[in-house]
């Protein structure tokens, strides 16, 4: 399906580029891609890095007549880019929106009625392929704009589409803030490895492993997280002292009150109580 569609990038930062190179690793050729980047250097180097298509201004890449364009600007600038594109769009196109927090109804506003939108939530890891991104579409949405859409955030890890797109903040909030809350763990384990007299190197390297290897292992085994934590958890052992001082410390219930503490934010910033 990828192989048969023009693609066209509106916008073309770090999460861009990561599509881009998925796409290009899947099969997509050069030619199929164009991305519209206003910063001379940065076309430069989308040039150079990916051999494809990059123009100026957004209007020179709608003249092209991509069939799928995404929408991959700073969400401030949705609202400007939509009205300069409004009367350049073709029937048979598809908007694919990874601006964040900018919900469907407004991006539908900005595209003449009856235009097929889809909005997605990738995350940071999609940077390597291992990204998650929550899709949601409108139920009329055809077959054909829902599987571009899907094939397309495929290419940066798993796709799950979501049925309400209230769920959205939710979304935000565990999965596209989430690999901020690994990384201090990550940090905090190392620390802690340091601490007990391990070499930084070491401890960075034993932390990381340890959160790869036990996530891909939670991932393999379709176990409950528990089932698997008791599994390491030995009576009277090392593991069980660990815990406990973490579950004094409310780790799990900050954990938790993270998450809902980022959902309340994202609700905040769309002018949701």
């Amino acid at each position: 399906m990828l192989q048969e569609i023009r693609i066209g990038f509106l916008g073309g930062g770090n999460m861009a580029a990561a599509m881009i190179a998925g796409l290009l690793q899947a099969g997509v050729t050069g030619g199929q891609l164009c991305v519209s980047e206003p910063v001379a250097e940065r076309r430069q180097w989308l040039q150079e890095k990916f051999a494809i298509s990059v123009v100026a201004d957004n209007l020179s890449l709608m003249r092209l007549q991509p069939q799928v364009v995404i929408l991959a600007v700073k969400p401030g600038k949705v609202g400007a880019v939509l009205q300069e594109i409004f009367a350049y769009w073709q029937k048979e196109q598809l908007l694919l929106s990874i601006a964040a927090g900018i919900e469907l109804a407004t991006l539908q506003q900005g595209v003449p009625e009856g235009q097929g939108v889809v909005r997605v939530m990738p995350n940071t890891p999609a940077l390597i392929g291992e990204g998650i991104a929550a899709l949601y579409a409108p139920a009329w949405l055809g077959q054909r704009e829902r599987q571009w859409a899907h094939a397309i955030m495929a290419v940066t890890g798993e796709v799950v589409e979501i049925e309400d797109e209230g769920w959205m903040d939710g979304v935000t909030a565990l999965s596209g803030s989430g690999p901020a809350y690994v990384y201090l763990i990550a940090e905090a384990l190392s620390d802690g490895g340091v601490a007990c007299g391990l070499p930084r190197a070491v401890a960075d390297r034993l932390a990381i492993r340890t959160l790869i290897g036990s996530a891909r292992l939670l991932d393999a085994s379709g176990s409950h997280p528990g089932v698997l934590k008791n599994q390491v958890t030995s009576p009277g052992g090392t593991t069980i002292a660990a815990l406990t001082r973490l579950e004094t410390a409310g780790v799990r219930g900050a954990l938790i009150e993270a998450v809902q503490a980022a959902w309340q934010r994202s609700r905040a910033l769309r002018g949701h109580s």
